[in-house]
């Protein structure tokens, strides 16, 4: 499954592993401490992210998830310790808000090299009860890091982002990224991302580490999206089904 996952050094203790030859592009983060790892999701799930984790660290590690969208949780069932957003656990458990059919769909929406040992046929939705809960402000202590948890709706009802305060990192999830920001689906709320975005300009941050697509996140894009909003906002478009607005760096698909 190497030939899948890319994997990249953000810092000597901070790894970015990626599915770059999916259409979604997705990342997880690898989080070292002293004494715990913390895993940023899990991606699609069409290859063990456990086996190229387990290369990186041998402590112990728990899955955190920015959101439970297929994509995100894919990988979520090779770990014993998983902790979600309180009001998302339900979808982990047994709510999950897209049949199985709608996500193989997704999945496949693009041709892709998938790995030779990937079948569609076999594929499932990750579907467990979480092994802890959070909530906005809690904080994971890995020895010597800590990770905070901020509550960002918008993309969905119990997305959030996780910031390093020392290390002034932002692991943005859904909410930034370079690419086409979605908040379409029934189950998202463009007033509510607007918001979060808003929110996420109160903190001192030196990187971005999105859910997708490059790495390289200019800092001021935050800026730029919240503009973008604004402008919407006035304009009246933050509805859905208002389509999708190009503001070059990124789109916004309500």
């Amino acid at each position: 499954m190497e030939e899948w996952f890319t994997v990249e050094s953000i810092d000597k203790d901070t790894f970015a592993i990626s599915e770059y030859k999916h259409w979604e592009e997705t990342h997880c983060y690898l989080l070292c401490g002293t004494k715990n790892a913390v895993l940023i999701d899990t991606g699609l799930g069409v290859g063990n992210v456990k086996e190229i984790v387990d290369k990186l660290t041998d402590l112990p590690v728990m899955v955190v998830s920015t959101h439970v969208h297929w994509d995100h949780i894919g990988g979520h069932k090779y770990f014993s310790h998983i902790a979600v957003n309180e009001i998302e656990k339900e979808w982990l458990a047994d709510k999950f808000p897209l049949p199985l059919q709608a996500v193989k769909q997704n999945l496949l929406h693009y041709p892709c090299d998938f790995p030779k040992e990937f079948s569609i046929d076999k594929y499932t939705l990750f579907q467990a009860v979480p092994t802890k809960i959070f909530n906005d402000g809690d904080s994971f202590d890995l020895g010597g890091r800590t990770l905070f948890v901020i509550h960002t709706p918008g993309h969905s009802p119990g997305h959030c982002c996780f910031y390093e305060i020392d290390r002034k990192y932002l692991y943005s999830g859904d909410l930034i990224y370079c690419g086409c920001l979605d908040m379409f689906y029934p189950t998202t709320d463009p007033e509510l991302f607007f918001q979060s975005i808003k929110k996420i300009e109160h903190f001192n941050i030196d990187k971005i580490l999105p859910g997708h697509h490059s790495l390289n996140v200019p800092i001021d894009i935050i800026h730029k999206i919240d503009k973008a909003f604004c402008k919407l906002k006035i304009e009246n478009q933050l509805q859905q089904g208002k389509g999708i607005f190009d503001f070059s760096e990124f789109q916004i698909h309500i």
